[in-house]
């Protein structure tokens, strides 16, 4: 095979990779909006056909990720499998039955440039060494805490505030009903942006998930640094490998109740940047470029961020559900605003009858 024919397998690989993540992340998005997210949700959601699809769908992404690598180069495989994003708007607009905005367009190309820019520069100079068991144990653990500590922080804004915002429209009646219509009419999806905070975790999950791979490619081969391991340290590797791949999963779930386009980016680009940051700091890699590395790093991060922002605030109008009958606290419903202006006019006086 020559390396024309390698070139175009890899790209064919990839286009398949970026669709198959594509339609994970729509699937998902779907199961998403039709999640409460209490309590049972997660056994709801094994139960559910559709979740399993999405996650063979990820898998299937996954191993046509790996098989481009192995026909093409990073530099071409990594900039197409930014291309999820672009798959992903149409297919989400066409489930959703609406269009997709001018300004998710602009957002998607925005985030787009600016993912392609940092994974250009990302790549290391120089192969580095995988980490050692230590160093992948302590990743581990700093990874563990920062994954809860934005999760906690999604939940506890996300969570408790959607319950108590929906015990207190039930108290508060039609005004508050009307203020979320509204809302709604505006095209503003409620959770939008707490979303952000788990599709961040999801995507460091991801990332240093695939460092540790690399460290248990290494254990397997015994050529970890600092000589072979035992049997169960080899274990604990993939163990610590298949929580954060699920992990990274069941978070990407919970972002995309605040919408698709934004949460899927946010997770395309704290990915790499995850796996850049455990290259750059314990593996001794650098940005392509040396100093202007950095500095195309640092631009096209700003660039990114200006395309999640789009995102976030450019979604397009979304169906208005019927405003529910406000009720009260003892389940009745309460009297409409024009019976109660009846019941406080005072009654007409009655005219005199001629005798």
């Amino acid at each position: 095979m020559n390396g024309l024919q390698g070139t175009m397998i890899a790209v064919l690989l990839s286009l398949v990779s970026a669709a198959g993540y594509a339609l994970a992340a729509v699937a998902q998005s779907r199961l998403a909006s039709s999640s409460d997210g209490g309590r049972g949700a997660l056994r709801a959601l094994l139960a559910r056909g559709r979740w399993w699809w999405a996650v063979g769908l990820n898998a299937a992404g996954a191993l046509a990720h790996v098989a481009a690598l192995h026909y093409g180069p990073l530099t071409l495989v990594q900039p197409l499998g930014a291309l999820t994003l672009v798959a992903a708007l149409p297919l989400g607009a066409y489930y959703a039955r609406r269009r997709v905005t001018r300004a998710e367009w602009r957002g998607a190309l925005w985030t787009l440039a600016g993912l392609v820019g940092l994974i250009s520069v990302t790549g290391p100079a120089t192969p580095g060494d995988a980490l050692s068991l230590r160093e992948a144990l302590v990743v581990a653990a700093v990874t563990a805490l920062l994954i809860a500590a934005l999760a906690s922080g999604g939940r506890r804004h996300g969570g408790l505030g959607s319950r108590m915002q929906g015990r207190s429209t039930l108290r508060r009646g039609t005004d508050l009903g009307l203020r979320e219509g509204q809302g709604l009419r505006e095209g503003r999806v409620p959770g939008r942006g707490r979303g952000l905070g788990h599709a961040t975790a999801s995507g460091i999950a991801s990332g240093v998930g695939s460092a540790l791979t690399q460290t248990l490619t290494a254990a397997l081969a015994r050529e970890l640094p600092g000589g072979p391991t035992a049997w169960w340290q080899t274990t604990l590797i993939a163990v610590l490998i298949s929580a954060f791949a699920v992990g990274g999963l069941l978070l990407s779930q919970t972002a995309y109740r605040g919408g698709l386009a934004a949460p899927l980016a946010v997770v395309n680009l704290s990915n790499p940047a995850a796996a850049a940051i455990i290259g750059v700091a314990l593996l001794g890699e650098t940005f392509r470029a040396g100093v202007w590395g950095w500095l195309v790093a640092a631009a096209a991060s700003m660039v990114a961020a200006r395309g999640v922002v789009l995102l976030t605030t450019g979604a397009g109008t979304l169906p208005v559900p019927p405003t529910p009958s406000p009720v009260v606290a003892s389940g009745q419903p309460l009297p409409s605003p024009r019976t109660d202006e009846a019941a406080a006019a005072p009654s007409p006086t009655p005219a005199p009858v001629a005798g």
